[in-house]
């Protein structure tokens, strides 16, 4: 073999390793710039994800099943009448409500001690029976409308003082013009012992269903005065007739009138007659 032919030879090795060479040069360097930077923020977003990923076995891992939880069960009611009394609006769906003494339109002026919320209570005797007088009503086009029903003893010792302050006389015009506040007692219009503690007297009207508006009795309620009673000379024969349909109609539900207030009406069989209750009217 000539010195040509060998020299030629070996270049071509060179040649050869030096080509191996690079080749692997480039390949690493490829493998080496398609590794991302472990820039702050791709440090962050992997340890985030990791952290989510981690947090998430580890959540599935230790999760316990959970808790069993019972339907809440209604309040109960934080205000229980006692026993034989009853809410008037529960046992008669048609009742108006009008309770002058949670209000300061009456003869006082203001707000009756022991009247809490504008509800009328009565015995369940009382209620069943204004129930008959109520339905015998409706049948006529009457709706009835209370202005008082049950009233506790506080709200009597009320009446008492208020009758006592001879400078308190706000209501006058409107509730007792022609009267004296002091004589209230003495004429009967205010009592020391009210039968309406006792839970079967009520005092109300009439409404006509078609128009919404209470007959003309011609008089007010608790207007303290000879035009309130039952037979008065005062008032028209339209307005007579008025108060003889509400008289009929509890009368014959088992009422008795009060000849001083044409309003006023009390249970004959009234279950507790010597009782006088002074619970909240709530």
């Amino acid at each position: 073999m000539t010195n040509y032919t060998k020299n030629k030879n070996n270049y071509l090795l060179i040649f050869k390793f030096i080509v191996i060479v690079f080749s692997a040069l480039f390949l690493f360097s490829s493998c080496i710039s398609g590794m991302e930077p472990e820039t702050a923020s791709g440090v962050a977003a992997e340890s985030g994800a990791v952290s989510a990923s981690a947090a998430a076995s580890e959540s599935v891992m230790v999760q316990e099943p959970l808790p069993v939880i019972e339907p809440a069960e209604p309040e109960p009611d934080q205000y229980s009448l006692p026993d034989g009394f009853v809410y008037v609006a529960d046992i008669i769906p048609t009742i108006l409500l009008e309770i002058r003494y949670f209000s300061e339109d009456n003869f006082t002026g203001t707000i009756i001690d022991g009247y809490e919320a504008s509800k009328a209570i009565l015995t369940k005797e009382a209620a069943e029976a204004l129930k008959i007088a109520a339905d015998a009503l409706y049948e006529r086009g009457y709706y009835i409308k209370i202005f008082d029903a049950y009233r506790p003893q506080r709200a009597v010792n009320h009446f008492i003082r208020w009758s006592q302050d001879p400078f308190d006389t706000k209501m006058k015009e409107k509730y007792y013009p022609e009267l004296d506040k002091s004589v209230l007692f003495e004429l009967g219009y205010i009592a020391k012992r009210s039968g309406h503690s006792r839970g079967s007297t009520v005092d109300l009207t009439l409404v006509e269903v078609s128009t919404g508006e209470e007959l003309d009795m011609g008089s007010g309620f608790d207007f303290l005065g000879e035009i309130s009673n039952h037979g008065t000379t005062l008032i028209t024969p339209v307005q007579e007739k008025n108060r003889i349909i509400l008289r009929d109609a509890m009368v014959n539900a088992g009422f008795a009138a009060y000849s001083k207030e044409w309003w006023h009406y009390s249970l004959k069989d009234e279950p507790y007659p010597d009782t006088y209750f002074d619970f909240p009217v709530k």
